[in-house]
């Protein structure tokens, strides 16, 4: 009867992929005692929908066996109480020394444009950078580096990244046709996240920058459960509601224990281009208190500059066409901020290893 189940559970395709259920792995258990049928089935999403659906059709699909009952156990991964990746060493990129993960709790706070000036700004410092692109739903990075018209080549079964501006980049944006909505489902992004991951020919590099989806979701944690994350760095603009969000970011990193180098305050500030005066038109500041309750810093205040939007716009980032600008200025202390504080990190052992930890109440604390 087992192998009958199994047959059964061989026709039902995990929801938004082509692969069923058994080869995909999802089927953890099968039991038959006394006429029941026991079966363990994993999620790898927080829908709800995704769980009915897959236990209707594990229902419907063995009908026909005449069970005398079914016994549909859904297992849903949990966050980690401790960074799993490190702890159990698993790293499915092991020629990359550091991974930094760019989250923001909130869209539109300029988190791309900080990723890409951040590893523009790294590789200027003689780091060999890699960028990731894992903002599944909104992949900006090929625009903002210019190269929204280019094709990886592909060698073998595997892609190799893009080189521009002196760093390797990938993203979903020059895999997929130009504006094409990417209505996915958790499991959909955990997969592709992995997959740009481990199918992605990257070379030995100094550190590979993470831009990811804004917010908490599937992409951060099979990321922070795929390879160790040395670093993680929140991007939050000066007003409060942005900065409510911020506060969700943080504590991801901390439940993650991933280590936090810092904030960059983006839009801090208004940099007018007929006077080159400042001036504080979102506030400007206010991440300071956020960055002190985590014992974090501020790394850099990134102003609204004509330049900064321009060069996203046109592909030409300002970290590497206008590095005399204000902004690219600040971009590069900020790069070389972290770049101290993965050096910090490193020399203490490594990510879990480090003196620096979460504590109970989720703030960070150096011992």
């Amino acid at each position: 009867m087992l192998k009958k189940i199994e047959e059964k559970l061989k026709n039902i395709k995990y929801p938004g992929f082509e692969r069923d259920i058994v080869s995909f792995g999802f089927v953890k258990n099968i039991r038959f005692e006394d006429e029941i049928a026991f079966i363990d089935i994993e999620i790898v999403s927080a829908n709800p929908q995704i769980a009915k659906e897959l236990k209707d059709n594990i229902e419907t699909h063995l009908k026909e066996l005449n069970l005398k009952e079914l016994k549909i156990n859904i297992i849903q991964p949990k966050i980690p109480e401790e960074k799993s990746n490190s702890r159990s060493g698993k790293n499915i990129a092991p020629q990359i020394k550091n991974f930094i993960m760019i989250s923001s709790g909130k869209g539109g706070v300029g988190k791309s444009t900080t990723a890409v000036n951040l590893a523009i700004s790294m590789a200027k410092m003689g780091k060999k950078v890699g960028l990731l692109d894992a903002d599944i739903y909104g992949p900006n990075i090929p625009r903002m580096l210019g190269e929204t018209g280019t094709q990886p080549e592909v060698i073998g079964q595997k892609l190799k990244p893009i080189l521009t501006h002196g760093i390797y980049m990938m993203s979903m944006g020059v895999l997929i046709e130009e504006g094409q909505g990417l209505m996915w489902r958790g499991a959909m992004i955990m997969k592709a996240v992995e997959q740009l991951l481990s199918d992605v020919i990257w070379p030995e590099l100094d550190v590979l920058l993470l831009d990811m989806p804004p917010g908490t979701g599937d992409a951060q944690i099979t990321s922070a459960q795929s390879i160790p994350i040395t670093a993680g760095v929140c991007v939050s603009t000066p007003q409060i509601v942005s900065l409510d969000d911020s506060k969700r970011a943080l504590d991801m990193f901390n439940k993650l224990y991933i280590p936090i180098a810092g904030i960059i305050e983006n839009m801090s500030g208004f940099l007018c281009p007929d006077n080159g005066k400042e001036y504080d038109i979102f506030g400007k500041g206010t991440a300071e208190n956020i960055a002190k309750i985590y014992n974090s810093e501020v790394l850099a205040q990134i102003p609204i500059e004509m330049i900064v939007r321009e060069g996203g716009d046109e592909g030409k980032p300002i970290s590497f066409y206008h590095p005399e600008s204000l902004s690219a200025k600040r971009y590069m202390i900020a790069a070389e901020k972290i770049w101290q504080f993965i050096e910090k990190i490193n020399q203490e052992g490594g990510v879990n290893n480090s003196k620096i930890q979460p504590t109970t109440n989720g703030k960070n604390a150096c011992s």
